[in-house]
């Protein structure tokens, strides 16, 4: 398969009052052309800041980012401006990432307009397409982002970053703010695209119930570092890391009476201005023994995916 989008040994750090701030430590992923990966974990895990980089908007601490075998790094500013069109941003509040001075058309029209991609009279007509291609009304294009819905933001918000043709989207949250039934019809929407235009997409979420439904393989996390990953339905049904069990058990339950197989852990999230050695995770695990401690655990191959972890769950039944 090819490799769309690579981070090698990525690290990010910020600098603050109390001491350098670990958003990322030593990741490696790559994403590969025309999949759904998904990234997962609890808030302040590093997700965002992975997408960012990945996207070039943020500089790395150390590591490399490469875009079709490409590193960002390497490249001069108009280069890295003409490479953008092919990543492309979906936000998670529409409202935030859309101009409130400018109208559905303006919008739309200043990717083409910038990047030079149609003629200013053919601007209403490329806006038009792009509407009508995420399921809305040309008639849109005269109004404001305060008078539409939710979803139709959102929507907006996905035929903007579509204007550009681009191969990977990263979609930040996309559907995290609207209601039930509208993320349904937002998911169909972006599955649907996926298959038209062969995109890839990098799906950063919280609900574990939207991963399942769109995600081809799932990358789990945990205060800026990989703890697993691998396919959906393997890594639903079968974790291998203590934290990927944790994140499953912490799905509520239909039924109250329903008891869970391994109780959730104490204690707080550890901070990332002063992070345990070894294992990160090691201060919540039940599992944990003295070599988790010691060392920091390396990626490896477990039943078919990788796993950060010194004692695999199930490993070896």
């Amino acid at each position: 398969m090819h490799i769309l989008a690579q981070a090698r040994n990525l690290s990010k750090t910020y600098p603050t009052g109390r001491g350098p701030l670990q958003a990322l430590s030593q990741v490696d992923l790559r994403i590969y052309e025309g999949e759904t990966l998904a990234l997962v974990g609890e808030s302040g895990c590093g997700k965002t800041t992975l997408g960012r980089l990945l996207l070039g908007l943020l500089p790395p601490t150390d590591g490399q980012v490469l875009f079709d075998g490409v590193d960002l790094a390497t490249l001069p500013p108009k280069a890295l401006r003409a490479l953008r069109r092919q990543m492309q941003p979906v936000f998670q509040d529409a409202a935030a990432a859309l101009n409130p001075r400018r109208t559905v058309a303006q919008l739309l029209g200043e990717p083409l307009r910038i990047h030079k991609l149609c003629r200013r009279e053919e601007l209403p007509q490329q806006g038009a397409a792009l509407l009508e291609e995420v399921g809305l009304s040309p008639a849109l294009l005269s109004r404001y982002p305060h008078e539409l819905s939710g979803g139709q933001r959102q929507r907006v918000g996905l035929a903007r970053a579509l204007a550009l043709r681009p191969r990977l989207l990263v979609c930040d949250e996309p559907v995290s703010a609207l209601d039930v039934s509208v993320q349904a019809q937002m998911l169909n929407l972006l599955a649907q695209l996926q298959t038209t235009h062969g995109l890839t997409y990098l799906l950063i979420s919280h609900d574990l119930g939207v991963v399942r439904h769109s995600a081809d393989r799932v990358c789990v996390m945990f205060l800026g570092r990989l703890c697993e990953l691998g396919p959906r339905e393997a890594l639903f049904t079968r974790p291998r890391h203590p934290y990927t069990q944790l994140l499953l058990e912490s799905i509520p339950r239909p039924d109250p009476r329903q008891r869970r197989e391994t109780p959730l852990p104490a204690g707080e999230i550890p901070s990332p201005l002063s992070p345990p050695s070894g294992c990160r995770f090691r201060t919540r695990c039940p599992y944990a023994q003295p070599l988790c401690a010691q060392e920091v655990p390396a990626l490896g191959e477990v039943d078919g995916r990788q796993v950060a972890c010194h004692f695999p769950l199930g490993h070896g039944d």
